[in-house]
């Protein structure tokens, strides 16, 4: 969450006032992260997370903060913006739209056991039913059409092989897009950023899901995914932990069960996780954007999992 857009201490202070949440303690810029400007907010009544978005519009922008607030509501453990007396939760700091949510306890787990990706798989099922009744609508905009577009504009910088094997599972993936079991996979507002560090735990009990600036309405089981992608691989080879993902799986599935489409296409979508990450950060490292604190990630990482998903299909 790299810092692209300075703010100071004048501007948290009027915040702070907009809100009436307490007086400035602290501000400080959050390393890491490579889309938003965010900072730790601290005032004399909490810690809050402020964040200033970079990317997405102010049209876009209430999907996201109103299916956080739709989530806590159901019980889903997520921040949730703070509104102004009007209760509008979308503001404006720096001249960029911004949003104020409650900081989550606990920390992130790097390092993830069975028991913490069983924590993950229970939590994002839950997540998923109680989002099927939230009521906007906006689609995953880095789902397909995203690839479809971003490709061309990576491949220059690819070798004969890497551009091969891109061009080849983007097409494998329109394929799969246009069948009709794709077509039944059920769907809703989903994540589609649920990695380790968008976790909190407390020992090794889950206190919640954030980071929801990805989200959009897609097929459930892309979301899972994403999570498996992630939780159960291991990072230096791009691997398949097998007893983390089954922890995951059977998690999962004790809260809502998997259809038939979901499971025949189970394979597919861990490949289209990993495309959709490797184009993704082939894209943040070759064409970074001016930030400080900016540490854009290893796109070979996902190539390699992707490379693995290809080569050893995994199933539910």
């Amino acid at each position: 969450m790299a810092v692209f857009t300075e703010v100071s201490k004048k501007d948290a202070r009027e915040v702070l006032r907009r809100l009436q949440i307490g007086e400035l303690v602290e501000l400080r810029g959050i390393e890491g992260g490579i889309e938003n400007t965010n900072y730790f907010l601290t005032s004399t009544q909490g810690e809050f997370v402020l964040t200033l978005f970079e990317r997405l519009t102010a049209e876009q922008l209430p999907f996201y903060l109103h299916l956080m607030k739709h989530l806590a509501h159901g019980g889903i453990p997520v921040p949730e913006p703070r509104g102004d007396k009007y209760g509008e939760i979308l503001h404006t700091v720096a001249g960029k739209p911004a949003a104020v949510v409650s900081k989550l306890r606990g920390k992130s787990q790097l390092a993830p056991e069975p028991v913490h990706c069983a924590a993950v798989g229970a939590m994002l099922a839950r997540m998923h039913l109680v989002g099927r009744d939230y009521d906007r609508h906006q689609p995953n905009l880095r789902g397909l059409p995203w690839w479809n577009e971003t490709v061309p504009v990576v491949l220059p910088h690819l070798d004969a092989a890497q551009a091969a094997l891109l061009q080849s599972e983007l097409a494998y993936q329109n394929h799969v897009a246009a069948s009709s079991t794709y077509a039944a996979l059920p769907r809703g507002p989903v994540h589609a950023d649920l990695f380790r560090d968008n976790v909190m735990f407390a020992e090794d009990t889950l206190t919640g899901f954030f980071d929801f600036y990805f989200a959009g309405v897609d097929t459930w089981l892309f979301d899972l995914a994403v999570c498996l992608n992630d939780w159960c691989i291991d990072l230096p080879t791009g691997a398949h932990h097998a007893e983390r993902a089954a922890a995951m799986l059977t998690a999962y599935q004790s809260v809502r069960q998997l259809t038939a489409a979901e499971r025949e296409l189970l394979p597919a979508m861990l490949r289209a996780g990993a495309l959709r990450f490797w184009i993704s950060r082939l894209w943040d490292f070759y064409l970074p954007r001016e930030a400080s604190m900016l540490k854009p990630h290893d796109p070979t990482h996902f190539e390699r999992v992707l490379q693995g998903r290809i080569a050893n299909p995994v199933h539910a």
